[in-house]
């Protein structure tokens, strides 16, 4: 998985949506288009894009392609964002020592 392919995928809000749903547990692909106005071909799509990012894995059960989320999807982002917060965490820490530096005028 790479960070690209994973913003990309979360870039539209109906793979938000469904990543959402997935959250509450395992669904068919059926019950992951039920609430959108479109063809369950469009919402294949749509899964299609979120399994090659990583996000969802998709297993064989019969006739049935039931999704979940996949066990370490957000692991990527979570490693990208702490060092983002670390950043700001060390520039805020060298503001405030600025800021402690100056005179005070009262």
């Amino acid at each position: 998985m790479n960070l690209d392919s994973t913003f990309s995928a979360l870039s539209d809000p109906t793979r938000r949506a469904i990543l959402t749903r997935l959250s509450g547990g395992e669904a068919s692909v059926m019950d992951l288009a039920r609430p959108f106005a479109m063809s369950q071909p469009a919402v294949s799509r749509h899964l299609k894009v979120l399994e090659r990012a990583g996000l969802i894995e998709r297993r064989i059960e019969g006739s049935r392609r039931p999704c979940r989320l996949a066990p370490h999807a957000l692991d990527e982002i979570d490693r990208w964002l702490a060092m983002l917060r670390q950043a700001l965490e060390k520039n805020y820490s060298r503001l405030d020592a600025v800021l402690d530096a100056m005179p005070s005028k009262h």
